[in-house]
């Protein structure tokens, strides 16, 4: 499965001229007898209930997320199945004892529990059963997630794209604003939602079965069913296919791991069609945050008859956090890309609807093509995580072959792209391929504008204030996983007498820390509600109380109960209350709340926080009782969970109260010192720049400098600090509840 796969395959003599090639930008090129692109979840929910409903030998669902109380069919399946998911899959599974299901789902991390089915691993309703097996897998490294969104049937079908079966996604092609069908559990409305999902059979689909399989031996280690035999034919059939007897290439991202190098086909893949198009570059994508895409753009934006680039995306991303990270980094990227349009072919859109309280439709799909030569559907995002950092998982067509077998899956990829373009002009594809031909593809767009549906030009803007916090290089959006060898690096000089590395002093800026904590909170179902900008107009309300220290104090408590991020409080009250009485109020409240959720923790018991958070916790608990104010001090410093799991963990594994609270206080001392100080000041220097705010500024980067170096001298030699951080991190690395959560509202 990685690039040192000595499979025939790799083998393969593809045509001359071919852009896909195995080994280079895919994995393999197999023949599928039928393609389909699946737009909108009501087809695609629709298709794969009808698929596995005829599986006989085997069901593989690889999944970011999934809930199986969710209804694939909402107005109702009428196949003589239970609606709900896991139990239409028993009942399916109860007809044909021969079938075995596989669900491999993301282990995500803890505070996605918060929007997520509770913790479905420990659900009475994936347990039960003895032909369904249920793992969550947690075999990458840290700060990864995996994104595959894959369902192979009987391998012989299989279903690739950006779509989990799960809660929110369920919509149509209309995207009615009223659609009462488009809602939760509980019957509350969500927003419409726009996403793409690819079938294939033949070939191509049976090597998606050995996908699948090999990612289950490495999450369960357990070796599943061999591939299917002759089985009956499960195509749904509601499903037309677009192309029949093509070839499709398999292309995927798998971050380096476990002794496996990186494979990046993904990324090779888009690299090269974006230097090989001629004359359109087509875009859906829920981000655009790479800034190796970005360059590549470009390129080809600066030539003088490069092609013409439409991204497709929403207008807002999910939260005010998001909108704050990976919508700043877009708005980067456009505004550089808007500079290098020398010849006016660059657009970024988003999709309008008329009805809609948000104004432009949620679009999550992961679709290029290129010219009318070649077109990708899958799980990958256009971020760096996606092409180096998380899982993923996308198809491939190309226009190949003979000209007469050229020329029809040329026309089939038009179709398809203009398909996606009809739905959200609200016209037919005929219309889009004419004004294509006529107007080329933004002349189109605005030949077919009508109010009621379009695609909207945006400019997004880079807010100045959020534009000083977030780095160039983002943590959310890495470009290869993340390692806590390197943060120790970065924090502890390789050698004290010699000079520390620029890395050390470009932490002084503090944002790159802040950002990678607050995070977290993108996830949290709080999100929609609270932000920046309405926590400090709750902490300037509560300046003006008598009893300020108290209630922001208890605020701090009250945070830490519903797993606020603590970084972003400390924020607030810096901006708010000032460097020396804000870090009084987040000094207190930071150890209060500590020493609360640390009771919850040691009310819960050991066993109750260990089936919360992860059944390997034990261990972590185990080094923190041992290790005492050291590991403390270690963890607050370089934060491996959020502030209240922390706690918690703490709490149950019965460290001495004294050690806690002394460790705690030492480790976050510091960083909120260095908070308060750097974003009041920032915000002073926003709003009345001076030499004297400009040099607090600097004092801070000064200060990060002398605390890294502090630390050294506390924990002492660097191979003391190194083997005492490995200790710690041994029985972590193997637990996949405890890591650093990934930005991806996916």
């Amino acid at each position: 499965m990685d690039k040192t796969d000595s499979s025939p395959h790799k083998d393969r003599t593809v045509n001359e001229g071919s852009l896909l090639r195995p080994g280079h930008n895919c994995w393999r090129i197999e023949k599928a007898h039928r393609f389909g692109m699946l737009v909108d979840a009501c087809a695609y929910f629709k298709a794969v209930r009808e698929a596995i409903a005829q599986a006989r030998h085997s069901v593989f669902i690889l999944s970011w997320d999934i809930d199986s109380r969710m209804l694939l069919v909402p107005e109702g399946a009428r196949d003589g199945y239970p609606e709900p998911l896991v139990d239409f899959l028993k009942a399916v599974a109860d007809t044909q004892p021969e079938l075995r299901i596989h669900v491999l789902n993301w282990d995500f991390a803890m505070l996605y529990a918060l929007e997520r089915e509770w913790l479905p691993v420990y659900k009475n309703g994936w347990e039960g059963h003895d032909q369904l097996k249920f793992c969550m897998d947690g075999k990458h490294p840290m700060g990864s997630s995996h994104h595959q969104k894959i369902v192979v049937v009987d391998d012989a079908v299989a279903f690739v794209g950006g779509l989990d079966m799960t809660n929110y996604r369920w919509d149509t092609p209309e995207h009615a604003a009223d659609n009462p069908l488009r809602c939760d559990l509980s019957g509350k409305p969500y927003a419409p939602f726009h996403d793409v999902q690819a079938i294939v059979d033949g070939d191509a689909a049976r090597a998606l079965g050995e996908l699948v399989r090999e990612r289950w031996r490495r999450a369960t280690a357990e070796e599943p069913l061999p591939l299917a035999s002759r089985v009956a034919d499960p195509w749904p059939a509601s499903v037309q296919a677009d192309l029949t007897d093509v070839e499709v290439g398999i292309a995927r991202t798998e971050p380096a791991y476990a002794g496996r190098e990186c494979i990046d086909e993904i990324r090779q893949l888009h690299l090269d069609a974006i230097a090989a198009a001629r004359s359109t570059l087509f875009f859906e994508n829920q981000y655009f945050t790479s800034g190796l895409l970005a360059d590549a753009l470009a390129i080809r934006l600066r030539e003088e008859e490069g092609p013409e680039v439409a991204i497709v995306t929403p207008e807002n991303q999910s939260g005010w956090l998001e909108e704050a990270t990976m919508g700043l980094l877009r708005a980067r990227l456009h505004r550089r890309l808007k500079a290098d349009d020398q010849h006016d072919r660059y657009r970024l859109y988003c999709p309008t609807i008329a009805g809609l309280s948000s104004g432009c439709l949620n679009v999550h799909s992961k679709v290029m093509a290129m010219d009318d030569e070649l077109l990708t559907i899958g799980s990958a995002n256009l971020s760096s995580r996606s092409m180096a950092t998380d899982t993923e998982c996308n198809l491939v067509i190309e226009a190949r072959g003979n000209d007469a077998e050229a020329s029809r899956i040329k026309a089939a990829i038009a179709n398809m792209r203009n398909r996606l373009l009809a739905e959200h002009l609200g016209t037919t594809t005929d219309a889009v391929q004419q004004a294509i031909s006529r107007d080329g593809l933004h002349g189109a767009v605005r030949a077919l504008h009508k109010p009621e549906r379009n695609l909207r030009e945006m400019e997004p803007v880079v807010m100045p204030d959020i534009d000083g916090l977030i780095p160039e290089q983002a943590p959310f959006d890495p470009e290869k996983p993340i390692e806590p060898d390197e943060l120790v690096s970065q924090l502890v000089p390789r050698d004290a007498h010699k000079p520390l590395p620029r890395r050390l002093i470009g932490l002084g800026t503090f944002a790159l820390a802040l950002a990678a904590l607050a995070v977290a909170w993108r996830w949290t179902p709080l999100r929609e509600w609270v932000n920046l900008a309405s926590l400090v107009e709750l902490a300037r309300q509560l300046e003006d109380m008598p009893f300020t220290p108290i209630a922001v104090i208890g605020s701090y408590v009250i945070a830490g109960l519903v797993m606020m991020p603590v970084t972003l409080l400390i924020a607030v009250t810096g901006i708010v209350f000032g460097p020396v009485e804000g870090f009084i109020y987040a000094m207190a409240g930071t150890l209060l709340s500590g020493a609360t959720t640390y009771g919850v923790g040691w009310r819960l018991g050991r066993d109750t926080v260990r089936r919360l958070v992860g059944p390997r916790i034990n261990r972590l608990s185990r080094h923190i009782a041992k290790q005492g104010i050291l590991a403390m001090v270690i963890i607050r410093m370089l934060p491996v969970a959020p502030y209240t799991v922390v706690n918690m963990i703490a709490g149950a594994s019965h460290i001495r109260f004294r050690d806690y609270m002394i460790g705690t206080l030492i480790g976050m001392l510091p960083g909120i010192a260095l908070t308060v100080t750097f974003v009041h000041n920032l915000a002073q220097a926003r709003r009345n720049p001076s030499p004297g705010t400009i040099a607090v500024l600097a004092m801070v980067a000064v200060l990060l400098v002398g605390t890294a170096m502090g630390l050294q001298r506390v924990i002492g030699s660097k191979a003391k600090f190194r083997a005492r951080w490995q200790d710690m991190r041994r029985p972590y690395r193997r637990s996949s509840c405890l890591r650093p959560i990934s930005i991806r509202g996916r």
